[in-house]
């Protein structure tokens, strides 16, 4: 069996799967006790590694400990400086995931002068698409340099359009208006070097398997391939192992 590590306190452990390069698995498991209960254990944001920009906008924000899911994938996706190293997360809404996820990014991305959007970010639904960005904005509003778009469907294409040819850093996006924008050219994702799937199950559930999956091969091999899901869905599952 794959062996496992358990927090005492939030109950959350790793699985490897066997793979050439180590694609992990963090399975979050909420106890009933409140995390307060070990408030004095909890690690600070500072701890986790992040920069000072990013260590502003938390504090401005009003948060002081990370959640559970966040104190175990920061550090993990910030220690990983190769591509191809991958990560499925299992955690519910409301367990901060979009953090998560999303202060490593940012942290990666802010001396990269690479041009041309470098993360990208699918989501189910426009409301979430909308919703991540906004999150991202709020962690990097010290981070001027760092520009983020959100294309959804339900809205004019125009400036989304525009938006793009002027220059992204981060992409969030649902997968249809995202092929829209692929096919007319202006989604350019070839020095991409990070692409999250939030909600990867509600997005598969939703009909969107062969869309991620032309998204995803437009990609370069090249990159980090982050999955968070409600549940280990069968096509999650199928779409780790095949772009691992």
């Amino acid at each position: 069996p794959p062996p496992s590590k358990i927090s005492p306190f939030f109950a959350i452990s790793f699985f490897i799967l066997r793979a050439k390069i180590g694609f992990f698995q963090l399975r979050i498991r909420e106890k009933c006790e409140k995390i307060t209960t070990f408030a004095p254990n909890m690690k600070t944001f500072a701890e986790l590694g992040l920069c000072e920009e990013l260590l502003q906008a938390i504090e401005e924000q009003g948060y002081e400990h990370p959640m559970p899911v966040q104190e175990e994938v920061i550090p993990w996706l910030l220690s990983q400086d190769t591509p191809n190293v991958d990560l499925i997360a299992l955690a519910q809404t409301g367990t901060g995931k979009t953090a998560a996820y999303g202060l490593p990014v940012l942290e990666k991305l802010r001396s990269v002068e690479a041009r041309g959007p470098k993360a990208l970010i699918l989501s189910p639904t426009r409301e979430l698409c909308l919703q991540i960005a906004d999150d991202l904005e709020g962690f990097s509003k010290h981070m001027p340099s760092l520009r983020i778009l959100a294309v959804y469907g339900g809205a004019n294409i125009e400036p989304q359009i525009r938006a793009l040819k002027a220059g992204v850093d981060i992409i969030v996006a649902t997968p249809g208006r995202l092929l829209d924008l692929m096919k007319r050219g202006v989604a350019q994702l070839s020095n991409i070097s990070h692409v999250v799937l939030d909600e990867a199950d509600e997005m598969l559930n939703m009909g969107f398997v062969k869309d991620v999956t032309k998204i995803i091969e437009a990609t370069p091999k090249e990159r980090n391939l982050v999955l968070f899901s409600a549940t280990m869905h069968q096509e999650v599952l199928t779409i780790a192992w095949k772009y691992q």
